[in-house]
């Protein structure tokens, strides 16, 4: 139980981190996409107002150099100058220059009027002239293609497609990625270490607790075992003296009960515990047989049990118990169930045997049907504790299950309780 609970500490924390990281990246990666697109599409937008048609002279004829350019004179494959550049440009001007362009215009009938290879180790013409034409054909203004960012701009007399290559922000994003996800695994790895440490010290004084309750049921039961017999041998005593009396019967009746509960309690001990040893056994022969002696019960309250029992099904555990939590099921039916019939089933479901129990039942809330495996709780409190009933047994039932890596539950609907009990069973 606290290992279970020590797990789900641990996944919970981790678990969190996790959502928390995959928010953050996701988060930071789509920002900067869309940072990256709009400053891409502001960058191609400046060049389409500063594009033109024109050609620029040739370099044997000007004999101009890049960096000796007159003004109104340009160098070979170089823009135009174009209108004063805007705040929006002013921003983006370093990255700007820095940056690869290419375009492409095209005549209305589709002819190439230009193509301006802005690195032709990178791009060939002919490359350009695909990606272009791949552009018009999907027929959006602006977008992505590949590594490249295109932006379509229709003139009166030409179509432009310029694009601008983004290999290296791309790669750069990239690059990002790897650093926070690498970032991110050592920091999860971390908090896992950390989150082990910390579940142990969240959940070491409650396992210490529950030690000690369990420590104080065991010596408890057999510290009164000797009392019990000690009031029993003086009452047999008593009797031999002075014969039978309404006070020595009272005596023996009171004893036999409070022996009844201790028992009970060592039972409950023992199944909690887990200390009692396993073997190999046929389930489905162990339920046939313990439900026998409670058929005979049933005829005598003029009820009847409806079994039915898939054969062959083995597990790995403690018959004695096994019996037992049948028992209790059985038991808790013919005693504090409703109308006539009681159904019990033991069936495979995947990995588990499946054990169920259902009667007619007095109406219960749902706050009822999650105690009814709570020590000492009984739904009806005009119930005594005749018969050996002490809200025990359903303790008991829900320890021996859980000794047996299985679990147990109670559903409530339509005036039909329901226990159901799952034990993995053997491969």
């Amino acid at each position: 139980m606290f290992d279970k609970t020590r797990r789900r500490i641990v996944f919970t924390v981790v678990g969190s981190l996790l959502v928390l990281m995959a928010v953050a990246l996701t988060t930071i990666f789509v920002s900067n996409q869309l940072a990256l697109r709009r400053e891409n599409k502001e960058m191609l937008q400046t060049y389409v107002e500063r594009f033109t048609l024109e050609e620029p002279p040739a370099a044997k004829e000007t004999e101009i150099k890049p960096d000796k350019a007159q003004d109104g004179m340009r160098a070979e494959g170089e823009m135009p100058p174009g209108p004063p550049a805007d705040d929006r440009f002013k921003k983006n001007e370093p990255a700007f220059h820095l940056s690869t362009f290419y375009s492409v215009a095209f005549a209305k009938d589709g002819t190439v009027l230009s193509v301006r290879n802005g690195n032709d180790e990178l791009q060939s013409e002919a490359s350009l002239l695909e990606i272009a034409d791949a552009v018009l054909k999907k027929g959006k203004r602006d977008g992505t293609i590949g590594s490249m960012s295109y932006l379509v701009d229709v003139q009166t007399d030409y179509t432009l497609v310029a694009m601008l290559d983004g290999t290296i922000s791309n790669h750069n994003q990239k690059t990002l990625v790897r650093l926070m996800l690498l970032i991110g695994t050592i920091a999860l790895a971390a908090l896992f270490v950390v989150s082990i440490f910390i579940a142990r010290r969240i959940v070491h004084p409650l396992e210490e607790n529950d030690k000690r309750q369990k420590r104080f049921v065991s010596d408890a039961g057999h510290e009164l075992k000797t009392p019990i017999a000690v009031i029993s041998a003086n009452s047999e005593l008593l009797r031999r003296e002075i014969g039978s009396s309404e006070w020595l019967d009272n005596i023996d009746y009171e004893n036999e009960r409070m022996s009844d509960l201790v028992q009970q309690l060592l039972l409950l001990s023992r199944a909690e515990n887990g200390d009692l040893p396993k073997e190999t056994l046929d389930l489905s022969q162990l339920v046939s047989g313990e439900v026998l002696p409670f058929e005979s019960l049933a005829f005598e309250k003029g009820r009847e049990i409806n079994a039915e029992i898939e054969p062959e099904i083995h597990t790995e555990g403690n018959p004695s118990q096994l019996r037992q939590l049948v028992s209790i099921l059985l038991d808790n039916a013919l005693s504090h169930g409703t109308g006539n019939a009681i159904t019990l089933t033991l069936r495979r479901e995947r990995h588990t045997a499946l054990l169920q129990v259902a009667n007619a039942a007095p109406a219960m809330t749902a706050e009822e049907t999650e105690r009814l495996f709570d020590r000492f709780y009984r739904t009806d409190t005009a119930r005594n504790e005749t018969g050996g009933h002490y809200g025990l047994g359903l303790s008991i039932a829900k320890a021996i299950t859980e000794a047996h890596g299985g679990t147990i539950r109670a559903s409530y609907k339509e005036g039909t309780v329901v226990f159901t009990a799952t034990i993995p069973i053997k491969k």
